[in-house]
């Protein structure tokens, strides 16, 4: 038996009974740019290879992973039994309180949220780049999780995975605009300005603290993570912003 790939341990404060981690790229069999535990199906590599890593992935986590068809958009699903034989509509978000089946998430620079009811019941997880976060991915999957559980979204956990972070993710001033700031007068904390060479103006985005606000405005208090930059190191992280053609990463949490 292959030896299991190194997995981050989401670093909160979630009880016992709750399991959360995120791929790194060691510990698995894909080559070239996808080298080498790529767990995207849809991003070049070869279909055995990814489903070999995905073997290994699930064995380490000790859970059973669930795809999502994911799109960027904001549409969250309940996952059960039944979801580990059917095939799932398209969905940026998944949320349980089945045991041992892990909602996961698949980046390569977009944020994997992890959440956590405070006793355990329940989890969530949720992809969110710029555009599923501006169209309420976030609040889609608080809202979906309190709702199905009987909570509070201040009886949840969060955790903000490793994404691009504030000194590389370079936007337009369409990202601005989307999350109702002013180009003229951006945020310097959120959307801090940078100049091209040829005089035209660009922003680096900070998208951890961008899912802290949505967050935070939802309810949700106890918020964790969200540190680490996929392309600043490349060693550990995929990044499609860097490499271009890349292999993706994955994020899950479960009950135990």
């Amino acid at each position: 038996m292959s030896a299991a790939p190194p997995l981050l341990q989401a670093d909160w404060p979630a009880p016992p009974g709750v399991g959360a981690a995120m791929s790194q790229r060691a510990g698995g069999v894909s080559r070239g740019p996808w080298a080498s535990l790529n767990l995207g199906a849809a991003c070049g590599d070869d279909a055995a290879a990814v489903a070999e890593n995905r073997t290994r992935y699930a064995r380490a986590i000790g859970a059973r992973p669930v795809w999502l068809q994911q799109v960027h958009g904001s549409r969250v699903l309940r996952l059960d039994e039944a979801s580990l034989t059917t095939e799932l509509p398209p969905a940026d978000a998944a949320w349980t309180s089945a045991r041992g089946i892990a909602c996961t998430v698949q980046v390569a620079d977009c944020l994997p949220l992890l959440l956590s009811a405070h006793d355990g019941r329940a989890v969530a997880a949720a992809h969110a780049g710029w555009r599923g976060l501006a169209e309420g991915v976030l609040e889609a999957t608080v809202a979906a999780l309190c709702q199905g559980a009987g909570l509070q979204p201040g009886q949840l956990l969060a955790w903000l995975g490793p994404c691009i972070g504030p000194r590389q993710f370079e936007v337009g001033a369409e990202v601005l605009q989307a999350f109702g700031n002013d180009p003229a007068a951006p945020d310097p904390l959120r959307f801090k300005p940078r100049a091209r060479r040829d005089g035209s103006m660009r922003w680096l985005a900070n998208l951890p603290q961008l899912a802290r606000d949505r967050l935070q405005a939802a309810g949700v208090t106890h918020i964790s993570g969200g540190g680490r930059c996929t392309v600043e190191e490349d060693s550990a992280f995929f990044s499609f912003r860097r490499d271009g053609l890349t292999g993706r990463l994955a994020a899950s949490v479960w009950c135990r």
